[in-house]
């Protein structure tokens, strides 16, 4: 059944299933993020050979960064796979413990100097382990508050798993400004830089420890059984078979969302560096308040998709977002802090627009057995296209035009195709996710039915 927690011991219970999911997410995007700016700051520098353009090296960079973005999607077929079959938790647990370890051995790889191509060559690699366990991450983290929560709140309760993931930018911005601020830039680029990534150990334990301390949501379990007993598929295949609209609804829906956060969180490090001759300490500074005011504003976001519904604010931000490239980087080149805050933080409410409705937009477009596979390759397939190779666009167009307009025409086209995805998507808010699964079981009892039929 569909959780509809009224009494206090269920309302506890759901809020420790949105803290140990939350847990774990900021756990597992504060190191994702902690790659993403070190690959503008450290990576570009230490790990690859030396050319006469700068800009070079961090496209060199930001294409092992996309290498995460490329193995996601595969994390998201092997965990949702699975984690239809044998519960979101034990997959949860299984991711943070993976990307735990490929952070922490990031923060051990030897320079380009000393050990030569085996340096970007393990770097990929590890990036590629990472990359997969996110991918398995996002789907089990928000389904877990979205089974449990109840319908009329589904928009706000699963939308904190999405706060989780500025809070881990947040963490990890905070770790390299900190680390940036108290040592030399010698000492920080020689050592510095690798105890962000050391400290993910620390950090990895105690999600893990929250994760063990939840149950998956009664009405997975139901669909558990089903599933173990063969009376239902489960996977890829049936999703693709079963709700195609639904899983390229999804991929449109995130297509711009994803380009624009990846512009908004990493490209401005590089934009702000290299074009503005920003400090970096500044840099992160400013990232530091964006992201503050981008975990507080999604669940308010997330609660108004309640009220209002799911389709409208998700294209209010779509379009708000489009404008954003014309305005922002004129306010970036002043190199007034004040202007590039606001620039910033107008960016990140649009985004949130978008970003705080999609676990409950995600998780009402399938039904349960098959909600962790759909839900990951909505979201994952399109960062292939999207997020992975947004920064590296957005510098490739710069180096080339030595103008931001470019880029910010790209934003507008990617807007567009989402706004042909928000308009095609049907309005879920308050449906009954017990009704999703009862509407699938009729279709499976009309399909055996008819088989019985030809079979006479």
């Amino acid at each position: 059944m569909s959780a509809s927690p009224t009494a206090p011991s269920e309302r506890t219970q759901l809020r420790r299933v949105v803290a140990a999911s939350m847990a774990g997410t900021i756990v597992e995007w504060y190191e994702f993020f902690l790659y993403a700016s070190a690959a503008t700051l450290v990576f570009n520098v230490l790990f690859f050979p030396q050319s006469d353009n700068p800009l070079d090296n961090v496209i060199l960079a930001f294409g092992t960064y996309a290498i995460g973005f490329v193995a996601r999607p595969l994390g998201g077929i092997v965990f949702g796979h699975f984690g239809d079959k044998y519960g979101r938790k034990k997959l949860l647990q299984l991711s943070i413990i993976l990307v735990g370890a490929a952070t922490f051995l990031m923060g051990c790889i030897p320079s380009f100097d000393v050990v030569g191509y085996l340096a970007p060559i393990t770097l990929v690699t590890l990036r590629f382990i990472q990359g997969f366990a996110v991918g398995g991450e996002w789907g089990g983290a928000v389904l877990l508050v979205a089974e449990h929560s109840p319908k009329d709140e589904r928009g706000f309760w699963s939308s904190w798993p999405q706060a989780a993931v500025p809070l881990g930018n947040l963490l990890a911005t905070a770790v390299l400004y900190v680390l940036n601020a108290v040592l030399s830039e010698e000492a920080f680029m020689s050592w510095g830089w690798r105890v962000g990534f050391w400290l993910s150990a620390v950090i990895v334990v105690i999600g893990y420890y929250i994760r063990t301390r939840v149950k998956d949501a009664p009405i997975f379990e139901a669909a558990k059984a089903e599933i173990q007993e063969g009376d239902a598929g489960y996977g890829v295949v049936e999703v693709f078979k079963r709700f195609p609209r639904g899983v390229f609804t999804a991929m449109g829906l995130r297509l711009m969302e994803n380009i624009f956060y990846y512009i908004l969180v990493t490209f401005t490090i590089t934009y702000l560096t290299f074009s503005v001759q920003l400090g970096s300490s500044d840099v992160l500074g400013l990232l530091l308040i964006g992201h503050v005011i981008h975990a507080i504003v999604v669940p308010l976001i997330g609660r108004l998709t309640d009220i209002f519904g799911r389709k409208p604010i998700y294209g209010i931000g779509t379009a708000l977002a489009a404008t954003w490239g014309f305005f922002a980087f004129p306010l970036y080149d002043t190199g007034e802090p004040l202007n590039i805050g606001i620039a910033l933080t107008a960016g990140l409410i649009f985004h949130g627009l978008m970003y705080a409705g999609q676990p409950a937009i995600m998780a009402e477009m399938f039904p349960t057995r098959m909600r962790y596979s759909g839900v990951s390759l909505g979201y994952q397939v399109t960062a292939i296209v999207a997020g992975s190779l947004a920064p590296i666009i957005a510098t490739w167009l710069l180096s080339t035009y030595q103008s931001s307009l470019p880029i910010a025409i790209y934003l507008l086209i990617a807007a567009i195709i989402t706004g042909v995805a928000v308009a095609a998507y049907r309005e879920t808010r308050g449906v009954d996710l017990t009704t999703l699964d009862q509407a699938d079981e009729d279709y499976r009892a009309d399909l055996r039915a008819a088989r019985g039929q030809e079979n006479r």
